[in-house]
């Protein structure tokens, strides 16, 4: 076995992730103390927990030894994309590649990316073959989201929009709105998610996030004074009989953006599909 390569690809796909040791030994059903000798070399995991780690980490065994450039088991994405650099950073998250999984481009399927910032996750669904539109209320990422698609020859229809007094027209296959519902107040929430479903064609999927308020959690040094907090579970509650949750997941993580100290968080996730009628 390559142990100094398996060791790095544990540690490189779980910083990736943003999780813990802690939470990778939670969901694997070890203790902390394994992830660490594994990550550290001085230890291997046995052969037959090699496939859990792989279907954690969502990625091949041969993944898990380097034989895989880039590392994903669905339409992955080049080495080459990971070496432009944005503010954000250009790591596709587990969730982006959930997608992937859940509702493929098997034919023309439309997305709506919301809160793009500089286009990482929206070129990331182009250059898989989905019809990706993608809004945010910086024009400065926007900007430098279409130069970047412009660099992997992605046609995408970026604009300007905020969702605060944005009203979505068209219909939709996935709406995708990660790392822009904190922007949203309490008395707006319910309108919002409303509107997300009202305009996701049906079998299609809404992808969503919010950062948690947990007692324990120190704000973000970056946090922004127009950001808010959610409840627990709090973006579960919007959806109701029509939907089927496809994830649903609370994960607490470091987070080391450039330039910002290297702070915490606490999230809950959903992939959530409009059921056929």
């Amino acid at each position: 076995m390559k142990e100094s390569i398996l060791s790095e690809q544990i540690y490189t796909l779980r910083k990736r992730m943003g999780l813990t040791q802690e939470v990778v030994a939670e969901k694997l059903k070890i203790t902390p103390q394994s992830v660490s000798r594994w990550e550290n070399g001085q230890s291997r995991p046995d052969i037959d927990m090699l496939p859990k780690i792989a279907d954690f980490f969502d990625v091949s065994i041969d993944g898990l030894f380097g034989y895989r450039a880039d590392n994903l088991r669905i339409l992955g994405y080049e080495k080459n994309y990971k070496n432009h650099e944005v503010y954000w950073g250009n790591v596709i998250q587990r969730i982006e590649r959930k997608v992937l999984k859940f509702l493929p481009p098997v034919k023309p399927l439309s997305i709506l990316n919301v809160g793009c910032g500089e286009g990482q996750t929206a070129i990331f669904f182009a250059r898989n073959g989905y019809i990706v539109s993608a809004c945010d209320t910086s024009e400065k990422n926007l900007e430098q989201a279409e130069k970047n698609a412009e660099k992997f020859g992605q046609k995408i229809n970026f604009f300007k929009a905020d969702i605060m007094n944005y009203e979505i027209e068209t219909n939709f296959d996935i709406i995708f709105a990660c790392g822009a519902m904190q922007y949203v107040p309490l008395k707006e929430r319910a309108r919002i998610f409303k509107m997300f479903q009202e305009q996701t064609n049906a079998g299609g999927l809404n992808v969503v996030n919010a950062i948690v308020e947990k007692s324990f959690v120190d704000p973000a040094p970056n946090w922004d004074e127009n950001a808010f907090l959610y409840e627990t579970a709090e973006i579960f509650k919007y959806y109701g009989a029509d939907w089927k949750f496809e994830l649903m997941e609370e994960n607490y993580f470091d987070c080391e953006v450039k330039n910002i100290p290297r702070h915490s968080h606490c999230m809950d996730q959903l992939i959530a599909r409009k059921i056929l009628k």
